[in-house]
């Protein structure tokens, strides 16, 4: 009688909402994973099992993160691999410190500035040999390792070379992503032959194998991180872009070294979050919520007219500073701690009208003085790692050296042509970084690391999953997975040191927000749209300081999997 009587309800009233659910949510989510133990979140569910596995094997959390990415290279190469670089934050328990790890290389010592714009009149390529900046991916992993990792480098790669020499099936929205790669970059050497079955991508379900990859795996575990640097990987880099027109060099590869850096912070509602500093725009993300912090969000609720209309105020002004002021602080340093600073957000924020949406912001006045894969470990020590890793655009360059099985990244695409830009092309520069991992302490403690993937969205994806735990009060898992904002401007890194965003740029807003913050937005002056899959990809870890359990949460835009013990 009760299953009867709940058809006739669902036939009269319609399909049972997502708030009729436990969670209450007016959107799909599901609940957050928890344990005591350890914690790993990725975006595939073998690259989180082969965390576990090591954690489960004596590792912690930093080898677990190592062999994560390792094993994302090979199942996710639309977004990551050795090609590309790699950023991280550590929480290292026993010491309870954080670290913040630099390991993006730079451009080719012998690629000048003049003879870039001769061969690239129209603006840097995204693909081919010209875009191509050190990989600084592999020095990356084993600077984490050296300072912090406990199992041998041979232990912790080796989920990733089993399946490489295995193979394993390829997982859906991968599947998608690499189809979609393949006409841009099949004409690029080396990459039909190791990265397409037959001039196609493998679809879903099916089993790829890469055994060049496995070799190059091999050879690290072997003889480390020199042999990428310095030995026959590096010399087979060297041959393959001297033979196809490019310029990284044997030189530059051993020139190359990561960099550990002082994390930045600001403090938002008594939350301290930190973002590593430039050449990477977490600095955007500490400027948005500094701005947003003078305003109650809470008050106004979750898609709610105002709650959008500030985000994207905020953001816009925020965005303005990192088209001006992000570089590589070697060439280029920017005045941080005036930009992270409580009263430059104060006079940004006064530039905001609460009922109407901005055409035209400029940089503000400062004294003198996509596609990417985030993973997140924890082990039972206390150390958390926010691990962000990316060739830049989906597989990278297309650039794929003979015999080694992965594809080298295209970062350099990112820098100015604009002699007057910090950001603009130099030999041995490291380009403007869009990859961004995060972490947030409370009294010195630590609460949480996460990430959000996803090019631009990034640093709006950070301070939208912040607003979403502290202002209106989600769950982990809810805060990835209600509907998010993305705000695109004309804008760019890159553009020239005067940028200023022109006719206000479009709102895209992800199914679930409703129709009368739209309208709203609308009369505001904003151009609201909506877009196909640029939302980023969230993973996080949080720690409950009551009793130190570890909450873990992946995205459901992706194929990601949070687990535990």
């Amino acid at each position: 009688m009760r299953i009867a009587a709940l058809l006739v309800v669902t036939l009269l009233s319609g399909p049972l909402l997502a708030a009729d659910r436990v969670t209450g949510a007016e959107y799909a989510t599901r609940s957050e994973v928890m344990a005591t133990q350890a914690m790993a979140a990725t975006s595939q569910p073998l690259a989180t099992q082969a965390a576990l596995e090591i954690m489960r094997s004596g590792g912690n959390a930093v080898d677990a993160a190592i062999a994560a990415n390792a094993v994302l290279g090979l199942v996710e190469p639309t977004g990551n691999g050795i090609g590309g670089d790699l950023y991280a934050m550590v929480w290292h328990g026993p010491s309870a410190t954080l670290h913040g790890l630099n390991a993006s290389g730079a451009s080719p010592q012998g690629l000048s500035l003049q003879t870039l714009r001769e061969q690239a009149p129209d603006g840097i390529p995204p693909y081919g040999p010209l875009p191509v900046t050190v990989p600084g991916t592999v020095d990356g992993w084993f600077a984490l390792h050296g300072r912090f990792g406990k199992l041998p480098m041979a232990q912790v790669l080796a989920p990733a070379i089993r399946y490489a020499e295995q193979g394993f099936p390829v997982t859906e929205l991968i599947a998608h992503y690499w189809a979609l790669s393949v006409p841009r970059l099949i004409e690029y050497p080396g990459f039909a032959e190791q990265f397409t079955i037959d001039g196609r991508a493998p679809a879903k379900g099916e089993i790829w194998r890469s055994p060049n990859l496995a070799r190059t795996l091999r050879t690290l575990a072997k003889d480390g991180r020199d042999a990428f640097y310095t030995g026959d990987i590096a010399r087979s880099i060297d041959r393959y872009m001297a033979a196809h027109g490019g310029y990284l060099r044997y030189a530059d590869l051993a020139a190359h070294r990561s960099q550990w850096v002082e994390p930045l912070s600001t403090d938002y509602r008594g939350y301290t979050v930190w973002q590593l500093p430039p050449n990477t725009q977490g600095v955007a993300a500490l400027q948005i919520l500094n701005i947003l912090e003078g305003v109650d969000l809470a008050q106004y609720g979750f898609g709610s007219p105002e709650h959008v209309h500030w985000f994207v105020e905020a953001k816009k002004l925020a965005f303005e500073d990192r088209a001006r002021h992000y570089a590589d602080p070697r060439f280029a340093p920017a005045p941080l701690e005036r930009l992270i600073s409580k009263d430059y957000a104060r006079a940004r924020r006064a530039l905001i009208d609460p009922q109407r949406a901005a055409n035209s912001v400029r940089a503000g006045a400062l004294d003198a003085a996509g596609d990417t894969i985030y993973l997140t470990t924890a082990d039972d020590e206390g150390t958390m790692v926010s691990l962000i890793q990316s060739n830049y655009r989906g597989m990278g360059s297309g650039m794929a050296p003979d015999g080694l099985g992965f594809i080298l990244q295209d970062r350099g695409q990112l820098f100015s042509l604009d002699p007057e830009h910090p950001n603009v092309y130099a030999p041995g520069k490291r380009p403007f970084h869009t990859i961004i991992p995060a972490f947030v302490t409370r009294e010195g403690e630590p609460w949480l690391s996460f990430g959000l993937m996803g090019g631009a969205m990034q640093p709006q994806g950070h301070a939208q999953i912040l607003i979403n735990l502290i202002d209106f009060g989600m769950s982990l898992q809810q805060a990835g997975d209600a509907p998010r904002i993305l705000h695109s401007g004309s804008s760019q890194p890159t553009d020239a040191a005067d940028a200023e965003l022109r006719d206000g740029g479009l709102v895209s807003l992800e199914t679930g927000f409703p129709y009368a913050t739209v309208r709203q937005l609308m009369r505001w002056g904003h151009k609201v749209g909506y877009a196909n899959g640029p939302y980023g990809g969230y993973q996080a870890i949080l720690r409950r300081p009551d009793n130190g359990v570890y909450v873990g949460a992946s995205e459901s835009r992706k194929d990601g999997q949070a687990a535990g013990y």
